[in-house]
This record gives structure tokens, C-alpha cells and sequence, in this order.
């Protein structure tokens, strides 16, 4: 299981989200889909980070997994995963690009034979038309994705690229997001128009090139139907292209263009117009209006995205996040029958910046406060208890000190809970040092004092931040510098 304390001595301040946007929301809903398939995450940190900074419930939430996030590296998760999808994005447009290309030379063919106009047609238009039907069709009958098969191969693309942990909540994220607001239709439409109009524009444009670089003759052939046919099709196909300025031939040159008698070269010009045309008005054209209403409609059903605290995985949180009534301190005295506490660790006030002395766990048995102790550090008391920890890590993340001091017991076998304690105590501070208080020298005290030397390093505390000099320790937590190496000798409580 990977460790998840926070890093000693890291003072590093996160933008935490405010008010949503499409990444919170998105690193939010991985979070949640993450704790319902294995279990909630240890989060008292973050949820305490994310009250202390205040707003509404939405907000908390969002704080949360931004810091959860970033924890458990989900952030980069989302990250890589997004690098993979603008991979596989580039990939599709380069495959749209040569597809458009292919389909236009297929169509056309090298200029060695005459051209069946209705042929190249049909091999232009057929597909892009079929699909677009299919897309407008889904409007209609509810389909998965929208009917946008080439948004639907983006999202598989991209899901083959990204491999690692996690991997496969980010894609799963994102279709429930945007489902959730109803965008998933427009947005892998908008993909999908957008891979249709590269193709369809890089057709145009290899038509362009090779009918003025080649010579071609077009001609229209059928077993069935009569020439007249083909003057009411071709003249009806071009009668929109024509009020865009492309030619359009006239009945005459339609039926003149059998195959059986040779065309002057301005009527193989017209020919070569009128298909153009075609091909961009009722392909290239209904794509890119298709490509403008995707993007215009993804933008404005995402324009509000929030997030719905109601759902499974945030409205458990609420009562941590935003409890109906908090502690605000003791609201009387002690009386007669109370037991006096050692540590009155919520009546401490501390100044942000103001340098910190906390004991923790210590024996009964050990004098505090220190002697030698400067006016100037707050005292927060020994910490036994978790409401005493707790009350001591909400006071911290309101006051952060520039210098805190950790006073423990090396007589005590160290345990996981005080080691993630001291770690989490040291993030709210700049720097932090560590005084080890341990019984006169003996084989079984130096072993217990070396195995806290060795997992706190292992926790990631400095070894030069370790110390068992306790007066020298009470001179740098009020400022003076270090003592010579010779005054740091080891002091036995």
C-alpha cells in the first residue's frame, strides 16, 4: 500500500479550486468513482484543509479531491491521461488527412480513363452521408454516445494509449461527467465533425491539385435508367452548389456526356466544378455547421458545471465537511469533579509565524514546560489524546509557524501513529526539529533511540534535524543560531 503521510517540512501553498471549473470537477468525480470501487481514503488532513478554508459544501468537496488529488497523484493521472488523448486525437487527424486524400485520387484516378461522374459522386459522399444521417438520426433514438462513431474510436484510442493505475477511472470520469450535464453527445460529436471536416477539406483540396495538374474526361454510363434520369439528377445536385458560384452543366452537355463522343475541354471543366461543388456543399459544408453547433453546444452545457453533491461518494461527506454545529471552545469553567488537564491546548493563541513547542505523548514524569523557555514560542502543551491532536492540527492550519519544535519520548517504542503525526505536524511549519528525550544511557536505550533516528529519516526528517540536546534545541526555537557541533551533546531526561 503506498504511503500517504505528507512529506515533512513542506510549507508549499496549492491554488486550492473555488468554484468548480471542468478539471476540479473532473479530478472530483475520479476521486468519488475511485472510494466507491476500493474504499474511502484516509483524508482527516484534507478534510481539515478543506474546512478551514471555508464555502459551501460544493467547495469543500472540490478542496478535497484537489488536495486528495495531488496526494495520490491523481492529478497527474489526469494529466497523462489528457496528453494521451491529444496523442490520439493527432493520430486520428493525420489518419482523417490521408483518408481525404486516398478517397479523392480513388475517385478520381490517374487521368488514364474517363471519370464516371455519378461513380466519383457516390465514392466522395457516400459514407460522410450515411454518417451524418446516422448522427442526425440519433437525435431521434437515443443512442449510447450520439451516434459519433469517431468520437466513440477517440475515447477507445486514447484508453489503449493510457495504460497505468488508475488509468481507467479518468475516461470513465469523463463520459459521467459530461453525460451528467448532457455535453458527452456534443462533445464526441464535435470530434467527430471536426476529424470529417479535415478529411473532407483535404479531398477538396487534392481534387484541386490534381484536376489542374491532370487532364481528365467524365461521362455518365447506366444499362437502366434513361439519359433524361441523369439531366433531372445532375441538374437538381447542382442547382445549390450554383448559387454558390460553381458551375453547373447544362442539359445539352449532360446528355452529350455519354462516353460515346469526345468532349471539347471547357466542358470537362464544368464537370470538374460541378463535382467540387457538390462535394462541398453537401459534404464539407453540413460538416463544418455540424463542427460549429457540437463545439457552441459542448461550451454552453459545460459553461456551469457543478458538481451533484447528492450523489454516492459526496453526500457522505457532508456531515464531516459541513457539520450542522462545530466546537467553538470550552463554554464554562472546570468544576469541583473535573479533572484538571496537563495541556489546555485550545486556550493557546498563537501568531501566524510565531515559533511552536508541542511535547508528544510524554511520561508524567517529564518537566513542562522546559526550562529555558523563551517568551517569545507558544506552548501548546503535550498531546496524549485524539481530540487534543485533532484541536492542535486545526490551530495549526490557521497559524502556521515559522519554526516548530516536536518533544518526544525516546523511552517509547515509536509506532506508525506517532511517526504520521510528527509528519503531519511538520508540513504546517517551515522548518521543523525533533528533540528525543531518552533514560541514561543503556543498550536497550540507545537501541529504542536509534530505531526513532530510523524512522524518521525513513519518514523523511533530516538527520541534522534530529536532535537529543533539548537546551540547544529551546535556542533554536527562539531564534538563536545553532550551537558548535560540541555543544549538541546528547541530554538524558
Amino acid at each position: 500500500m503506498p504511503d500517504t503521510t505528507p512529506s515533512p517540512n513542506t510549507h508549499t501553498q496549492h491554488q486550492a479550486p473555488g468554484k468548480g471549473g471542468f478539471r476540479s470537477c473532473w479530478l472530483a468525480e475520479t476521486l468519488r468513482l475511485r472510494e466507491n470501487l476500493w474504499g474511502p481514503l484516509e483524508d482527516a488532513s484534507e478534510v481539515r484543509r478543506a474546512r478551514a478554508e471555508g464555502g459551501s459544501f460544493t467547495e469543500k468537496l472540490l478542496r478535497r479531491a484537489h488536495y486528495l488529488g495531488q496526494r495520490e497523484h491523481l492529478d497527474q493521472v489526469l494529466s497523462r491521461w489528457s496528453g494521451m488523448a491529444k496523442l490520439s486525437l493527432l493520430i486520428m487527424a493525420v489518419a482523417a488527412l490521408l483518408a481525404g486524400l486516398v478517397a479523392a485520387l480513388g475517385a478520381l484516378g490517374d487521368g488514364g480513363r474517363s471519370v464516371n461522374i455519378m461513380l466519383a459522386l457516390v465514392a466522395l459522399l457516400g459514407l460522410n452521408t450515411l454518417t451524418f444521417l446516422f448522427w442526425l438520426l440519433s437525435f431521434v433514438v437515443v443512442s449510447g454516445q450520439g451516434g459519433s462513431w469517431l468520437g466513440e474510436c477517440w475515447l477507445w484510442l486514447t484508453r489503449r494509449l493510457a495504460r497505468g493505475p488508475d488509468a481507467a477511472l479518468a475516461p470513465r470520469a469523463l463520459v459521467e461527467l459530461l453525460s451528467r450535464h448532457n455535453a458527452l453527445r456534443w462533445t464526441l460529436g464535435g470530434i467527430s465533425h471536426a476529424l470529417w471536416t479535415l478529411a473532407l477539406a483535404c479531398a477538396v483540396m487534392s481534387m484541386l491539385a490534381v484536376l489542374s495538374t491532370r487532364r481528365y474526361s467524365f461521362n455518365w454510363e447506366t444499362t437502366l435508367l434513361s439519359p433524361d434520369t441523369f439531366v433531372a439528377v445532375t441538374t437538381a445536385l447542382g442547382w445549390l452548389p450554383s448559387t454558390l458560384g460553381f458551375s453547373i452543366p447544362s442539359p445539352e452537355l449532360i446528355l452529350a456526356s455519354d462516353g460515346l463522343q469526345r468532349l471539347p475541354e471547357p466542358a470537362q471543366a464544368l464537370w470538374s466544378s460541378w463535382l467540387i461543388g457538390c462535394v462541398v456543399v453537401y459534404a464539407l459544408l453540413p460538416r463544418l455547421i455540424a463542427l460549429m453547433l457540437s463545439l457552441f453546444m459542448a461550451r454552453k452545457r459545460l459553461a456551469n458545471l457543478q458538481l451533484d453533491s447528492r450523489l454516492p461518494g459526496y453526500a457522505e461527506l457532508q456531515d464531516r465537511l459541513s457539520p450542522a454545529s462545530e466546537r467553538a471552545g470550552i463554554d464554562q469553567p472546570d468544576g469541583a469533579d473535573t479533572l484538571a488537564i496537563r495541556d489546555a491546548v485550545e486556550l493557546v493563541a498563537v501568531r501566524p509565524g510565531q515559533p511552536l513547542l508541542v511535547g508528544i505523548e510524554l511520561a508524567p514524569d517529564v518537566p513542562w514546560p522546559p526550562p529555558g523557555l523563551s517568551p517569545a514560542v507558544a506552548n501548546f502543551g503535550v498531546i496524549d489524546s485524539s481530540n487534543q491532536r485533532k484541536a492542535l492540527l486545526d490551530r495549526l492550519q490557521q497559524s502556521r509557524p515559522t519554526r516548530l519544535l516536536l518533544i518526544c519520548d525516546a523511552r517509547q517504542t515509536p509506532d506508525r501513529g506517532t511517526i504520521a503525526l510528527l509528519t503531519e505536524l511538520a508540513s504546517f511549519a517551515q522548518d521543523t526539529r525533533i528533540a528525543l528525550l531518552r533514560a541514561p544511557a543503556s543498550s536497550q536505550s540507545e537501541t529504542r533511540t536509534e530505531t526513532w533516528r530510523e524512522r524518521l529519516q525513513a519518514a523523511g526528517f533530516p538527520p541534522q534535524n534530529l536532535t537529543q540536546a533539548k537546551p540547544a534545541a529551546l535556542l533554536w526555537l527562539a531564534g538563536e543560531p545553532d550551537p558548535p557541533p560540541a555543544a549538541a551533546t546528547g541530554e538524558q531526561a
